[in-house]
């Protein structure tokens, strides 16, 4: 996940996360790129070419950005379910009939809400145990239970899956099955785990960690690119690991030693599972004729080649797959990818695509590229998404740092919804909708401007929509986790019960929960501060955070900030990023080193003269990036 906000949000100190002013669409194949209005590259029309499996090719694809209409001008709102949760990061329900919908809490517990809307007392799965076989790991926020899948025959063999980082192997991700109680419907059996797969990760971040069976009837897991930033191992585009990839594999061993029709030893190993022989990369090392084709025949063979590709993997060029889903309706597979610094993505693989596609990352972020100061000039690498959103209003005024991808409405209460790829934003709270319009091209529309941290989604058996949020951030105490989390229902604007709770507009103070830390402390609580008030003098120190590329106060969400301070003010920095920043203000002889998590003051001298000053953050890149920001010194007295 990542970092950008709108409104003070003190106790996040980091997520990760693009646009057009105006909205619209971008196009890229491969052709030369020429400017089109608002100045995002827009690519000339070309023929489509057939795809092959991990091809460094060009695709035809439409990039929708907020400021579109959808058909039918759809209204949505979100319903307050229940709250108390800890920390909530994805939902999932199985087919079975019985209505209940479970949410997974990061530190390690799955609860299960009944059909009435009652959360349950009594966890379903808990994992908390530190001396447990499969103890979860949550020291860091992206690390935790974070995936949840039941078994499509869910109903008859009560088999179940996990996917959560490991406290015994160091924070390596490992996907479980599990079997519910025989004798409770609400309890999981928690002796009945199977390491189905276990995956080295060599940082705490980028994890993805989402898993869902698709159509087809095999597992699917996202798993993010390693982590720290900027792919530094260079994982998207590697086909020899799993880091930055979509995996698929068939969890059939796994379920024959759950049903007794397989011995316990046949899976030992962390390899409960087989390569499902469709997968785009099974081939492995074949014989080859090398002078038995010639011309396209045989670079198109050639071209097939991937000898040490891991059988695994579906598709790859992925940053931090988060959150993803398949339309019921349709089987097409939908991928929130959450970006570096500028952009986030939602993306887009038809049914039947046969898998191998390449999603560009560490090349592109979005449609664009990566580093962004090459932007535009870079290639279009791999399948560009359906849609994407910046981190700063100056791209375009509906944006956000990290997208939770939602997934695709099929519920029978608002059918207005229907059809609709629905995300929001963990930094902005915001509800888009995403579908094609009249003329065949996606559209991207803002739907909702709440004040919730959204933090996972998914679906009831039914196919209504439920979106987690808490107080949660990277300002945590190590292994801290907020009680504050809920679950909220999507529903059309017209379909609110009577007298049901709604999310908190932006601007709007969400509710008596209070962050971790507690709230005031440096920066404001969200909607506590007049927007449009400008800082004045005060004898009280001056609060600014240094995020990921940006500066914020409480009523200025950044990137760029303008204070008004009297000479001798104090100008308390605490750096909530993930990056090393600086405040550099050379005109008075002012630098503060601020390393990640670290704080410092900036004394403007009694005698500083009266003006205007502009400070930055000195490192390359980052003031181009967004760090910079003016000083006015008032006159004394």
């Amino acid at each position: 996940m990542r970092d950008t906000m709108r409104f003070p949000r003190p106790w996040l100190v980091l997520v990760v996360t693009v646009l057009l002013a105006g909205g619209g669409t971008v196009a890229a194949v491969a052709q030369d790129a020429t400017p089109a209005a608002g100045g995002t590259p827009v690519a000339q029309p070309g023929a489509p070419r057939e795809r092959l499996p991990g091809q460094y090719a060009y695709y035809p694809s439409e990039v929708a950005q907020p400021g579109g209409d959808l058909p039918g001008d759809p209204a949505v709102q979100l319903v307050k379910v229940v709250d108390g949760l800890e920390d909530p990061v994805n939902v999932d329900a199985p087919r079975d009939g019985s209505g209940r919908v479970f949410v997974v809490e990061r530190a390690g517990r799955i609860r299960i809400v009944d059909a009435g809307g009652q959360l349950l007392p009594e966890p379903f799965l808990d994992l908390t145990n530190s001396q447990g076989a499969n103890a979860v790991m949550y020291a860091f926020l992206e690390q935790g239970l974070l995936g949840l899948a039941f078994h499509p025959d869910f109903a008859t063999n009560g088999l179940f899956y996990t996917n959560s980082t490991n406290l015994l192997r160091s924070g390596d991700l490992v996907t479980a099955q599990y079997k519910v109680s025989a004798d409770d419907p609400n309890k999981a059996d928690p002796e009945s785990a199977i390491i189905v797969s276990s995956r080295a990760e060599p940082y705490p971040n980028h994890l993805g960690g989402d898993i869902a069976f698709g159509p087809d009837g095999y597992l699917y897991i996202g798993h993010g690119d390693g982590g720290l930033e900027g792919d530094p191992l260079d994982a998207g585009q590697d086909l020899t690991t799993h880091l930055g990839k979509m995996l698929r594999i068939d969890v059939a061993p796994a379920v024959a030693v759950a049903l007794g029709q397989a011995e316990p030893g046949s899976v030992v190993g962390g390899k409960a599972y087989a390569i499902p022989p469709d997968n785009p990369f099974v081939q492995g090392d074949i014989l080859i004729n090398l002078f038995g084709l010639s011309g396209d025949e045989a670079e198109d063979a050639f071209a097939e080649l991937h000898p040490a590709a891991l059988p695994e993997i579906w598709a790859y060029g992925l940053r931090n797959p988060w959150q993803f889903s398949f339309d019921r309706q349709t089987g097409d597979l939908w991928i929130g990818d959450v970006g570096q610094n500028f952009w986030e993505e939602i993306d887009f693989e038809p049914a039947g695509s046969g898998g191998g596609w390449n999603y560009g990352w560490k090349f592109l972020q979005g449609a664009h590229c990566f580093p962004n100061s090459l932007e535009p000039d870079c290639p279009k690498v791999g399948v560009l998404p359906a849609a994407e959103y910046p981190h700063t209003p100056e791209l375009n005024p509906s944006f956000g740092c990290t997208v939770i991808a939602m997934g695709v409405y099929r519920g029978q209460e608002s059918p207005d919804l229907d059809g609709i790829h629905f995300s929001s934003d963990f930094c902005s709270g915001r509800i888009w909708g995403v579908a094609r319009g009249d003329d065949g091209n996606w559209r991207m529309q803002e739907l909702l401007d709440t004040a919730l941290f959204a933090t996972g989604a998914g679906e009831s058996e039914s196919g209504e929509m439920y979106l987690t949020n808490c107080f949660c951030g990277y300002a945590e105490p190590t292994g801290a986790v907020s009680r504050d989390g809920a679950l909220w229902k999507l529903v059309a604007a017209d379909r609110v019960p009577e007298g049901a709770e709604t999310a908190p507009l932006e601007g709007e103070q969400p509710g008596p929960a209070t962050p971790p830390g507690g709230a005031g402390e440096g920066i404001a609580s969200p909607g506590a501060a007049d927007a449009t008030a400008i800082p004045t003098a005060a004898p009280a120190p001056v609060a600014m955070e240094a995020f990921e590329m940006g500066w914020r106060t409480a009523d200025q969400p950044g990137p760029q900030v303008a204070l008004t301070v009297a000479p001798g003010a104090v100008i308390d920095i605490v750096n909530v990023g993930l990056t090393g920043h600086n405040f550099d203000l050379p005109a008075l002889g002012i630098f503060v080193d601020l390393p990640v998590g670290g704080t410092g003051q900036a004394v403007i001298p009694a005698d500083a003269p009266p003006g205007t000053y502009d400070f930055l953050c000195n490192l390359p890149g980052h003031a181009p990036a967004g760090m910079v920001g003016t000083i006015t010194i008032q006159e004394a007295g």
